[in-house]
């Protein structure tokens, strides 16, 4: 990778360049692998991730901002102060190839300005800018004074809200229009460090290494604007799978709790089209669309519609099926700066408990959480962003709350981030992906459901297809997927990008002028995947963490996934065999971490 990462530490306003070593891009590809691997030495059990000294990390990939399929993503990566682990983020948009043309591979942040700042990058410059100003602003506003402030130049602004300045471990770091790095609580780190935005402009250009580049990518682009998976997405958005998760019981209603919910089609991607929708938006150079744009009926002004996470985890997740009060909540947190996954489902945790007697009146400030009480809904929304009432605990997220009023088993969550609405009752292989996310339980360090509702499985790398609620013998295939993905994570490409692993690999090879085979490029995935594991176990993660919630392991009694109990134990113990992991401790064998090169990586006790 030609392009430097720049290095800024915050307390001294002292910037450096920092060169990635060429091996480092070979093995790692790029962005969250390669950041496992630059920020390795300083992911330690002492940092304290709000501290000044924890580290901020903005990576791109050698494909983003090349207008290749999907590629207009960057992660943010770090130590999450929601979980104490790796910390890991992908955001869409524009800012990463904006970055890019600025010069800069990623921006590398430690310290903590004396004042609330925010940061100017402009092709190779960079300046610490003053922005008491803009502290205590939504997002939106304060992308728009930026811009303001910088007439002409058209910056692309990285923001926090509120959340992130008051440090809510799962506050997000939102651009463009509504484009998120939504989990693991980076928007807190940045509020720690008085960084309200990231501004960057450039006008050079993103280089690759061939001239061929530019039509094996537009080839490319051709395909997927055909592909039917693709045609959905731009259709629907990510919310066209609401029906079908819906009838294979793979949705989850009433906070994990029922397997039915009779208002579903009224919050479905469908309804969305037929009543709301007026248009759709792109991150750069996609030709997917996969953002919403409506207007809901009497109100001024068009605004983001949810995607399916939000239309499930302020909606069936809480009772509720109104789509146009879903939409606000969904923004709402988008301009507080919260991330509506971790959010809707704490209040889901609230619910619950209130419905038990666990939490009374007298805890909620007379609020009733009945489920589908829309006005509590959004009270308690604007409650935790200000950390007030029983906000103050929803704001330390699931874990904590279940905690401090004696359910913690009933919170549905995986060291410590809240779980993804993609039930495992009904798509057994995103079992392994939560239980063993290096991230918590995260849906995006594989998307397995996609293999196991609707068979996108890939051949060429010798994945099979399984019964979606198959056990032990699909494993090796998750293991395979979630390396898979971690490619696409340090490419960095979009998951919703059905591009054939043929093509990628050509991609890659005419992007950074290596001679990858796709078993390189598996193997550079399971590298990145074993060496944010190793982080985890020095970080003090064992085989121990590897599981679910209660919730989860209890069968439906009605819907399409009604009667199934996982077999997490035997899907472990298959696993950590395919993964070639110790059994007992669940740390990466140093057989395996020789085998990928890693040989280097300590193995904690």
């Amino acid at each position: 990778m030609s392009q430097p990462i720049l290095k800024i530490n915050l307390t001294t306003r002292q910037t450096e360049e920092f060169t990635v070593p060429a091996d480092w891009a070979r093995d790692y590809l790029g962005a969250a692998s390669l950041a496992a691997r630059i920020l390795y030495d300083s992911l330690i059990p002492e940092l304290d991730p709000l501290s000044p000294e924890a580290p901020l990390l903005f990576l791109n990939g050698p494909l983003t901002g090349t207008a290749g399929p999907s590629v207009g993503r960057f992660v943010i990566c770090g130590k999450s102060p929601a979980t104490g682990l790796w910390a890991e983020s992908n955001c869409g948009g524009f800012w990463g190839p904006e970055l890019r043309k600025a010069g800069y591979l990623g921006l590398w942040i430690t310290g903590k300005a004396e004042n609330p700042a925010y940061l100017w990058v402009e092709d190779g410059q960079v300046e610490i800018r003053e922005a008491a100003h803009l502290w205590g602003l939504g997002t939106t506003p304060t992308q728009a004074a930026i811009i303001a402030e910088n007439r002409g130049k058209k910056p692309r602004v990285a923001v926090i809200g509120p959340a992130g300045e008051s440090q809510i471990p799962f506050a997000l770091v939102l651009t463009d229009h509504g484009r998120v790095a939504g989990r693991t609580g980076m928007g807190a780190v940045m509020g720690a460090k008085n960084l309200k935005a990231v501004s960057v402009r450039g006008n050079g250009q993103i280089p690759t290494a061939t001239a061929e580049f530019s039509q094996l990518r537009a080839a490319a682009n051709h395909v997927l604007r055909e592909d039917n998976m693709s045609n959905a997405t731009r259709e629907l958005g990510s919310a066209g799978v609401a029906d079908f998760a819906d009838y294979m019981g793979e949705m989850p209603k009433k906070y994990f709790q029922a397997g039915t919910f009779e208002g579903v089609y009224n919050v479905s991607g469908a309804t969305m089209s037929e009543t709301i929708l007026t248009g759709v938006s792109a991150c750069h150079a996609c030709v997917i669309a996969c953002g919403r744009v409506v207007q809901l009926p009497g109100e001024p002004g068009k605004q983001k519609g949810p995607e399916y996470e939000t239309i499930v985890g302020f909606g069936p997740n809480l009772l509720i099926d109104d789509l146009a009060f879903i939409t606000r909540m969904g923004e709402r947190c988008d301009q507080l700066g919260l991330d509506v996954i971790s959010l809707s489902n704490t209040i889901g945790l609230a619910f619950t408990l209130y419905e038990r007697g666990a939490i009374t009146a007298a805890d909620t400030g007379g609020l009733a959480l009945t489920w589908g009480n829309q006005e509590a809904v959004a009270q308690l929304v604007e409650l935790t962003a200000r950390r007030e009432g029983l906000g103050a605990w929803i704001s330390e997220g699931s874990r904590a709350l279940g905690r401090k009023f004696g359910f913690e088993e009933a919170a549905v969550q995986v060291n410590g981030l809240e779980v993804a609405y993609h039930d495992p009752r009904a798509a057994s292989g995103m079992a392994l992906t939560y239980a063993t996310s290096p991230r918590g339980a995260c849906h995006n360090q594989s998307d397995y459901f996609m293999a196991d509702l609707f068979g996108y499985t890939e051949e060429d790398l010798g994945m099979e297809n399984f019964e979606r609620q198959a056990g032990a013998e699909k494993a090796a295939n998750v293991a395979l997927h979630q390396n898979w993905r971690t490619v696409f994570n340090a490419l960095v490409m979009c998951l919703f990008a059905n591009v054939p692993p043929q093509t990628v690999l050509e991609l890659v090879n005419a992007a950074t002028g290596e001679s990858y085979t796709l078993v390189d490029l598996l193997r550079a995935g399971e590298r990145g995947w074993n060496l944010k594991r190793a982080i985890n176990n020095r970080l003090g993660l064992t085989r121990t963490n590897d599981k679910l919630p209660k919730p989860l392991l209890e069968p439906y009694a009605e819907g399409g996934a009604a009667g199934y109990v996982i077999p997490l134990e035997e899907l472990l113990t298959a696993y950590y065999a395919a993964r070639g992991w110790d059994a007992e401790t669940g740390y990466p064998t140093r057989t395996k971490l020789d085998e990928l090169g890693l040989g280097w990586v300590e193995i904690w006790e």
